[in-house]
């Protein structure tokens, strides 16, 4: 594990530029889930996610002619921000290699701080290796994500922080990619208060540390794919799986599916704007992946740099699987006053229409049918069934779009 004194010493650096995120109260959670659960919000932190720690703490201690070399990265997005910034603080140069369909928002925050970006490979792990090659083309120092114990020492400074809030905490919920935050965490945790349970949560779908984790060894994915793009990494790291296996508990998993739901969770009911990576404890405890009834739970929610095009898909399906928006495709024939008609059995039984389109072009249409394409508004399923009944009632033909 990680040395207490080096992440003590990694928490002075840090404190020059990361701000002591909250460490809330969350009453609707806990109240659900017969817990008191204590959400860190490192989707406030200055680069919009907890990364700025690891690499801050890392690029302090280079020496002068490190530093003149400068620095490369490969990242995802939120190792990538914190090492830009980290370089603009010191005032060195910095080139981070992210995979091609990083969010746009995470690209333009690393551009913000004066990096270089490079797009390479489809996910980080092919990043990374293009990356590692550069860097040694370029006679420059790499920082790694996760795999270096400086790195993994800055973000274990999350932990003091908690133990600082919150000396009797009982569970610790961290998001797991390469493993350096929880590694750090752990490392930090255990050496406290060895009674406090540390739980990892992956992504089904980039599972290779908790198939390693319960193998006890290694095992590499053969790709990743989730909307958890900060967690998305493909190859497993033995130098965090070691410290892992030392020292965190148990690891779990969550889908994609759950993972939009805490998303759109927090955004309703915390008012907190966070990225798929930092929803997955949330997720794990709505989904009932966590024994923790009773105790105290603090829940790290690493990030909050989602793009927004994503988090529009995520509302909008939240919506439609929530039974609060159907999209119907209703047959009308094609005449003066049809529209209205069904517009007014809409409005009657208090469906508001926000979209709507007219086609009678379609080849499958009959000749002088028409179809329309409606997006309702709706307060719930017994509303939608009451919609649906009206309709067959007066005779339309009608399917629903998921």
């Amino acid at each position: 594990m990680i040395d207490l004194l080096k992440i003590k010493e990694a928490q002075k650096r840090v404190e020059q530029v990361a701000v002591k995120t909250p460490f809330a109260y969350a009453p609707i959670l806990s109240k659900r889930y017969s817990s008191d659960v204590y959400l860190k919000k490192e989707n406030l932190q200055v680069t919009g996610a907890f990364k700025i720690r690891g690499a801050f703490n890392k690029i302090a201690q280079l020496d002068e002619s490190e530093k003149k070399m400068g620095v490369v990265a490969a990242s995802a997005g939120n190792h990538a921000q914190g090492v830009a910034f980290s370089s603009n603080y010191f005032k060195i140069p910095a080139t981070i290699v992210m995979p091609e369909n990083t969010p746009l928002t995470k690209i333009n925050g690393v551009k913000a701080y004066g990096a270089e970006v490079l797009l390479y490979g489809s996910n980080y792990d092919e990043a990374y290796l293009y990356a590692i090659e550069y860097a040694q083309k370029q006679n420059r120092v790499f920082v790694h994500p996760f795999a270096d114990e400086e790195v993994m020492a800055g973000q274990g400074t999350i932990s003091l922080e908690i133990l600082e809030a919150c000396k009797d905490i009982d569970v610790v919920v961290v998001p797991i990619g390469g493993g350096g935050l929880i590694a750090g965490m752990a490392s930090a945790i255990k050496q406290i208060n060895p009674a406090i349970k540390v739980i990892g949560v992956t992504a089904a779908g980039a599972p290779a540390m908790r198939n390693s984790f319960y193998l006890g060894r290694p095992i590499d994915s053969t790709d990743v794919k989730t909307i958890a793009d900060g967690i998305a990494v493909r190859d497993t790291s033995k130098i965090t799986l070691d410290i892992i296996l030392e020292c965190v508990d148990e690891i779990v998993e969550v889908d994609d599916e759950e993972i939009a739901d805490a998303i759109l969770f927090l955004l309703e009911n915390q008012k907190l704007v966070v990225e798929g990576a930092g929803a997955v404890g949330v997720a794990a405890l709505m989904y009932n992946k966590l024994n923790v009834e009773n105790q105290k739970v603090a829940i790290v929610l690493s990030g909050g740099n989602i793009d927004v095009t994503m988090l529009s898909v995520i509302i909008e399906k939240g919506l439609i699987k929530s039974y609060r928006k159907m999209k119907l495709v209703v047959t009308l024939i094609d005449k003066p006053g049809s529209l209205m008609k069904l517009t007014e059995i809409l409005a009657s039984v208090g469906a508001n229409i926000v979209q709507i389109g007219y086609d009678r072009t379609s080849a499958s249409l009959a000749y002088g049918d028409a179809n329309v394409s409606i997006g309702l508004e709706t307060k719930g399923k017994e509303h939608q069934e009451r919609i649906r009944e009206l309709l067959t009632k007066n005779g339309y033909r009608f399917y629903e779009e998921s």
